[in-house]
């Protein structure tokens, strides 16, 4: 069995209060691998350590300039020593990263127990108008030795199918989505969140802030759509051993044993047209013709 024991912590930042919030952030991350040893990657919602603020709460003007950091970084370094420490596969959310351009991103990191950052993703789709962050303009898998390929995504990302489309075609098995909604379209995220998982047979791990900071509900989808677990509004711990081997079977035999959605692209999909994207399908190198890994 290829399998990967998560904990997606649905938490709060501190507001605007960046060393606080790391230091509630490292003792969240030391306390799960106390309780639940056999986890093996923690995640938490998005900008988290940029230390947000509620969506009404005051806010200096400026606060994403100042919060933002470069990548490497001091905050960097202490997120690969707290991997190493705990031994964890860490993904903190996400962070305003300062590129070298000057423009900053939301950008997702992977962080390996070893300490190394294994990737970086920048948000392709920013929720805009709101978002003042700059947009990314590709998508990022990174490999777990011995389990599977896990994909980044994050907030609103997921409300495009071409990102968790792209990600499964990169090979990605499970999706980690840190997100930061504080709006009552939550429901519509869930719904993508279970669209997603079940069109692209992999799971989907859609972990949001908690109250007041964003409005929770985190949950984690499996390959078929079902939703494993959901979260209420406060803070929670989402514990969860995901079964890969399942996104093999699931991509197989089809969803509830029926659909193929992969096969059949393998099979007829470089006959489509697809003048949207200026091309056509093409079989992902993991694929073959029977829709198998």
């Amino acid at each position: 069995m290829r399998t990967l024991a998560i904990a997606a912590l649905q938490t709060a930042p501190v507001p605007h209060d960046l060393e606080a919030g790391w230091l509630r952030f490292a003792d969240q991350v030391r306390t799960t691998r106390e309780l639940f040893p056999h986890v093996q990657l923690v995640t938490v919602p998005e900008l988290l350590l940029a230390a947000e603020g509620p969506l009404l709460g005051p806010a200096p003007a400026d606060w994403m300039e100042r919060a933002a950091v470069t990548i490497p970084g001091p905050l960097t370094d202490r997120i690969r020593a707290l991997a190493v420490e705990t031994g964890l596969w860490l993904v903190p959310g996400s962070v305003f990263e300062r590129a070298e351009d000057g423009r900053i991103h939301n950008t997702a990191l992977a962080v390996s127990p070893q300490g190394e950052i294994v990737a970086r993703y920048r948000k392709v789709f920013p929720w805009q108008p709101y978002e003042k962050a700059a947009p990314g303009t590709g998508f990022t898998v990174f490999d777990i030795p011995g389990i599977g390929r896990v994909g980044l995504a994050i907030c609103y990302d997921g409300s495009f199918p071409e990102t968790m489309r792209q990600l499964a075609w990169m090979g990605a098995e499970v999706v980690i989505q840190p997100t930061l909604t504080t709006t009552r379209d939550r429901e519509m995220e869930l719904v993508c969140a279970r669209a997603n998982a079940w069109t692209n047979q992999l799971y989907v791990v859609n972990v949001n802030a908690a109250d007041p900071a964003g409005v929770g509900a985190s949950a984690i989808v499996d390959p078929e759509g079902i939703v494993r677990q959901q979260a209420g509004s406060g803070e929670e711990v989402l514990v969860d051993v995901l079964d890969l081997d399942t996104v093999t079977r699931v991509r197989r035999y089809g969803s509830a044993g029926l659909n193929r959605p992969w096969a059949q692209l393998a099979r007829h999909g470089a006959g489509i047209e697809l003048p949207m994207y200026g091309g056509m399908f093409r079989t992902p190198p993991w694929l073959d013709a029977e829709g198998a890994r």
